[in-house]
């Protein structure tokens, strides 16, 4: 997941669908140095587990959007001879 806007979502944060919905939990979260925006890994239940769902992330009893991307966040830059 990554968020739009908001704290980080923590571990045992809800998933929700913009209705309200819980279709998930947080399984970790933190602010991306590199991306500059919070992103969070996390178990989200069929269907609403596609990419660029909008779901909602519940944090401190509030409600902030977020939307599934793929993983990983950053592509990777190995150098391989």
């Amino acid at each position: 997941l990554m968020a739009t806007s908001g704290p980080p979502a923590r571990e045992g944060a809800e998933i929700q669908t913009p209705e309200g919905e819980s279709v998930g939990i947080v399984t970790s979260g933190t602010m991306s140095p590199i991306l500059r925006k919070n992103i969070a890994i996390g178990y989200i239940n069929k269907p609403y587990n596609k990419r660029d769902t909008n779901l909602q992330v519940v944090v401190r009893k509030k409600s902030f959007p977020a939307t599934v991307v793929r993983m990983p966040f950053v592509p990777t830059q190995y150098y391989k001879p």
